[in-house]
């Protein structure tokens, strides 16, 4: 087995940390540009795949429902994100992006290119692996 504190481990930890700080400061930047904080961006991209309970936002992003309620409140109020009644359960609320919201998060996606962009010069296959390869790490299973 690898000893875990070897070279190449300290390596590939340090660059995945500088791809997540580019990440995050490219994501920040983008969401100012839409007058959106990168909290507000982050929980708009998440309602414009699915509405969700506050609490299930809350649990993806790591963070308490009272941040989450604060943070949909102000998109509300930009017309970005709705509360509409869960219909399998009606004392339950969801968020949702609004049409508009859901453009505004497709407008964000398709502003990161510090990520898109290294990655288009990887061929299928290596993406492939890539993907695969970050999957395993994080514990998930291939679709």
């Amino acid at each position: 087995m690898v000893p875990r504190t070897d070279a190449l481990t300290r390596e590939v930890v340090d660059l995945i940390g500088t791809v997540v700080a580019r990440y995050h400061e490219e994501y920040e930047e983008a969401a100012a540009k839409h007058s959106l904080t990168g909290a507000q961006a982050k929980v708009l991209a998440l309602l414009s795949r699915e509405a969700m309970p506050m609490r299930r936002i809350a649990q993806q992003l790591k963070c308490e429902p009272s941040n989450v309620t604060g943070i949909v409140d102000r998109l509300e109020a930009r017309g970005l994100a709705e509360r509409r009644p869960d219909p399998d359960d009606r004392r339950v609320k969801l968020a949702a992006a609004t049409h508009e919201g859901t453009a505004t998060a497709e407008h964000l996606r398709e502003s990161l290119g510090f990520a898109r962009e290294p990655l288009a010069d990887l061929s299928p296959a290596e993406r492939t692996t890539l993907r695969d390869l970050l999957r395993r790490m994080l514990g998930e299973s291939a679709p």
